[in-house]
């Protein structure tokens, strides 16, 4: 019988072959690994107001409008996308993406924290799987983040993976194009790398790598939470977790030898 996880809903089941295979662990990083998206909403709406001042667009967001209108994209497809909404396609967004890159960076490095139980699941992993991150965000900001949350030597600059900087041509979740060239860069079959991801465009980015993918609820809103696991499982994840040691106590019984 499979046990209850907090809440009262059943713990995460993973196919045991499924798990036999791993040998990565690819970890999306913003609301993923930290609790990165709402702090750094607070820095990009004030870059993305102003660029809407610029455009003639009389739109204003806030940080949780904000949020909501644009989680699992970067800023490069945000802007893009206002400067058509705004009739002005034609305009040069890079300027903003690199002010945008610099205010959230800035800001998030201030404002992070380690969080204990995430540094102590990811811990137990590490011996078993190689852990990397797999993220729309620059290189910069995720070097931020990391330092700021200690997972700097749980996840070096090496085993990171941006959509934003990695690739020839930057894209953003969810196309597959970051989980395709981490697993290449791996040395590794996308069906060896497990993904964990919080948002549904991430999510589908994994899956349609053909990387087993996981949703991870832990930094989601509670009150999103039931739409979030639902979409998420529609975007084709395998299972749904709340915590990375809960994710932990699925994959260790396999990798250790211990499961059935």
């Amino acid at each position: 019988m499979t046990p209850p996880r907090a809440g009262g809903a059943a713990a995460a089941v993973l196919p045991r072959d499924v798990v036999a295979g791993l040998t990565a662990l690819l970890c999306d990083a913003d609301g993923n690994l930290f609790p990165s998206e709402e702090p750094a909403f607070v820095a990009s709406a004030e870059v993305t107001n102003r660029l809407l001042a610029e455009l003639g667009d009389a739109r204003r967001f806030t940080p949780e409008e904000l949020r909501l209108a644009t989680t699992g994209m970067n800023f490069r497809t945000t802007s893009r996308r206002l400067a058509a909404e705004a009739g002005r396609p034609e305009v040069d967004v890079e300027p903003w993406v690199a002010e945008e890159k610099r205010a959230v960076t800035a800001h998030l490095g201030e404002h992070l924290r380690p969080h204990e139980p995430t540094t102590a699941a990811l811990t137990a992993l590490a011996p078993h799987l190689r852990l990397a991150a797999v993220s729309s965000s620059a290189l910069g900001r995720l070097a931020a983040c990391f330092t700021a949350t200690g997972l700097d030597e749980l996840i070096p600059p090496g085993a990171r993976f941006s959509a934003e900087d990695s690739l020839p041509t930057p894209t953003s979740k969810p196309d597959p194009a970051v989980y395709l060239h981490a697993c290449a860069q791996l040395g590794i079959a996308p069906a060896q790398g497990l993904a964990v991801e919080d948002s549904v465009p991430g999510a589908l980015s994994a899956v349609r790598a053909g990387c087993p993918t996981v949703g991870n609820l832990l930094f989601v809103q509670p009150a999103e939470r039931a739409e979030r696991e639902a979409a998420l499982r529609e975007a084709g994840v395998l299972a749904v977790v709340s915590s990375w040691q809960e994710l932990a106590d699925t994959l260790l019984p396999v990798l250790t030898g211990g499961g059935r």
